[in-house]
């Protein structure tokens, strides 16, 4: 019986397909497949300021700010749904809000830039 997963590598999901075997089977090699598209670059963040990525893989519920809001520490920036679990996103240090790259509805991973705050 087949069993489908998804594994990530270097933050990019691939699809594969896993068969059980007799333990002595032997498995042909199977005909090249296409390697995979290169994951997109991600967008280049100002070099200075205070980046705040995504702890934890997710889906943005909700943006709480704009480029150009002033924040202080400890405000909402964001609502990060993992798990089932809303987890707020807030700011690590008062600043301005530099540039915002988490959009509503958006998946995200580990590490992905959400904020730069100047």
């Amino acid at each position: 019986m087949a069993k489908k997963y998804i594994v990530t590598v270097n933050g990019v999901g691939y699809e594969v397909i896993v068969e059980e075997t007799a333990l002595n089977a032997t498995v042909s090699a199977p005909a090249a497949a296409p390697a995979p598209a290169a994951a997109p670059a991600p967008a280049a963040a100002p070099a200075d300021g205070v980046k705040v990525n995504a702890p934890l893989p997710g889906n943005i519920l909700d943006v709480k700010v704009s480029a150009g809001a002033s924040v202080k520490k400890g405000d909402i920036l964001c609502i990060l749904e993992a798990m089932k679990m809303e987890n707020e996103i807030v700011a690590p240090q008062d600043g301005t809000i530099a540039s915002v790259a988490a959009t509503k509805g958006s998946s995200v991973n580990t590490g992905d830039l959400l904020f730069v705050i100047g």
